[in-house]
């Protein structure tokens, strides 16, 4: 019978992944960036750099802002991690094996966050780039509203 992993099981399959990952393409994922995608995995919402590093702190790792800073721009750089830019935070990518546009409906109420994969450069978005002569290499989209839970 099949059971559903556990919150800590998805995220040690996570951790997991981001290592292939990183093996696969030649880079090191050290101690302190498996620690900080840890974090961002196991917090259920966005951190600001500043939390993540209270967190890391509280783990052991140094307590110097570019430590959380070098971290991130890893994590950014390999895709396992979102930097939402309304709100100066970061969270971890759901589909972090995938070369995707990134969607994020955000709950004004509770500040939880959904991750949906979105292809603008298909829609009018990307007609518009194309006709002004634009070529899109990334896209970030964020709406916010009010989630299901707090309607």
């Amino acid at each position: 019978m099949y059971q559903c992993p556990t919150p800590a099981e998805e995220t040690l399959r996570a951790l997991d992944a981001a290592a292939a990952l990183c093996a696969a393409r030649g880079r090191r994922f050290t101690a302190n960036r498996r620690k900080a995608l840890q974090l961002l995995l196991e917090a259920g919402r966005p951190l600001s750099a500043y939390e993540l590093l209270e967190r890391l702190t509280s783990e052991g790792f140094a307590s110097q802002p570019p430590v959380a800073y070098r971290a991130l721009d890893f994590l950014i750089e390999q895709g396992f991690v979102h930097k939402l830019r309304d709100r100066k935070t970061f969270v971890a990518c759901q589909h972090p094996s995938e070369n995707h546009g990134a969607g994020f409906l955000i709950c004004r109420d509770c500040g939880r966050v959904r991750e949906v994969c979105v292809e603008p450069q298909h829609g009018a978005f990307g007609a518009a780039a194309r006709e002004a002569g634009f070529r899109i290499e990334r896209t970030v989209l964020e709406a916010e509203g009010v989630c299901d839970r707090c309607s």
